[in-house]
């Protein structure tokens, strides 16, 4: 299972929040982008909680990550 994962940093840390991003367990690509929310990550696991734990320990604890929206994708 994959997940997008749109994220709001707190002004200044981008970079340093999409370093860790990269090197959080789970997270199979962290980019930075422009619009509305500041960074994206790709989330690859077996299922949604595993996606869900990799959400509570590995994303949000990031220091700089004010807010996350997730959004599962839809294998056709």
């Amino acid at each position: 299972m994959k997940a997008y994962i749109l994220i709001h940093i707190r002004t200044g840390e981008i970079r340093e929040v999409v370093r860790q991003l990269r090197r959080a367990q789970g997270v199979s690509e962290a980019h930075m982008t422009f619009g509305p929310y500041d960074a994206v990550a790709v989330v690859e696991a077996e299922d949604v909680k595993a996606i869900g734990s990799i959400m509570a320990d590995s994303i949000q604890p990031i220091p700089g990550v004010e807010e996350t929206l997730t959004c599962l994708a839809v294998e056709e």
